[in-house]
């Protein structure tokens, strides 16, 4: 398999965010969005990854320490184009580069192996992720020839009414030949609504090219979409535990009312545990086979081992739960 370098895109400011914070440093699902796309790169096989930075660089960089990545300075944010092109000599030794946005949490391993699959059968030289949406307000749009080829991507600044209507719009997630993308970005002018660097021309400069552009569509829109307000974050949060908590159900748990119930990543939960709405189980916690954990508990930091039972509201916090002891309901249990 060829060499692959995966450079995420993490320089933004997120406006519409309406934060003080840099974008990709706000929790998803206990965790900054930005450390579930470095997870979902690793788990797909690429182990190296440059990250381009920005604005509050020094919080992005300090909160990367547990990774294995490449900061790189993007001293203006000129686009995405630009920030590409940022990280250009830290792609030498790479075949292929992945570029995806720091701002996609809900990105899966699975997916991003499946477009590398379709990259190397194709033999593309560009391979761009797109999807469809019913509204596609504010994403760029695929524009196609009468035989579906892809001919370019128009940004919803710049696209004309007719193309606006079009559904089918860029994920944001390109597998390019290395020579050509650093070769094709150098070409990229400014001549659009907002004066940057747009990396989406380099399909059309591939086109022009006689390159072979390959659209890989993902069916699952919500995989690949960015998070760029409060109601998005609170969307991909929602996601997240939802996975999380599919996964438990089918290793044995039993939830009521699972859309309600938060048990943070990396927690174990053993089989046979029922546990009823609005529970949030977070930090070292453990929970053992056969408990029952009543309504709106809270247990952070706690173990429990197997058949305890939590009456309804009760908090714990730094504690150990022997095993079959029933805590009753509304208690407070710090230590």
């Amino acid at each position: 398999m060829k060499e692959i370098l995966a450079v995420i895109l993490a320089a933004g400011k997120g406006t519409r965010m309406k934060s003080d914070r840099a974008k990709v440093l706000h929790e998803v699902f206990y965790r900054p969005m930005l450390h579930h796309v470095l997870d979902a790169v690793t788990a797909a096989g690429i182990q190296d990854m440059a990250v381009i930075v920005g604005h509050q660089r020094e919080e992005v960089i300090s909160s990367l320490s547990a990774y294995q990545v490449t900061p790189v300075l993007q001293e203006e944010q000129l686009g995405t184009g630009h920030a590409v092109l940022c990280g250009e000599k830290h792609c030498d030794r790479a075949e292929l580069v992945m570029i995806l946005c720091g701002d996609t949490p809900l990105i899966r391993p699975e997916t991003l192996r499946a477009m590398i699959d379709a990259h190397l059968q194709s033999e593309a030289t560009v391979t761009l992720m797109t999807t469809r949406l019913d509204d596609p307000f504010g994403y760029g749009r695929i524009i196609t020839d009468t035989d579906g080829s892809i001919l370019e991507i128009v940004e919803q600044k710049d696209a004309t009414p007719e193309q606006r209507c079009i559904t089918e719009i860029n994920a944001g997630i390109y597998l390019a030949d290395r020579e050509f993308l650093f070769q094709a970005l150098k070409q990229v002018g400014t001549d659009n609504s907002q004066g940057e660097v747009y990396l989406t021309d380099i399909i059309g400069i591939a086109r022009h090219q006689g390159k072979k552009v390959h659209t890989f569509l993902h069916p699952v829109a919500i995989d690949v979409l960015g998070v760029n307000s409060r109601v998005e974050l609170a969307q991909a949060h929602q996601e997240l535990q939802m996975r999380r908590n599919r996964e438990l159900m089918l290793s044995g748990v039993t939830m009521y009312g699972p859309e309600t119930i938060s048990i943070a990543p990396g927690i174990d939960v053993g089989r046979d545990t029922v546990i009823h709405p609005g529970v949030q189980v977070t930090g070292r916690a453990e929970i053992g086979s056969g408990c029952i954990i009543h309504s709106g508990v809270m247990i952070h930091d706690a173990v429990l081992d197997d058949r305890a039972v939590i009456g309804a509201h009760a908090v714990l916090q730094n504690c150990r739960i022997e095993k079959s002891e029933h805590i009753p309901p509304l208690t407070l249990r710090v230590s």
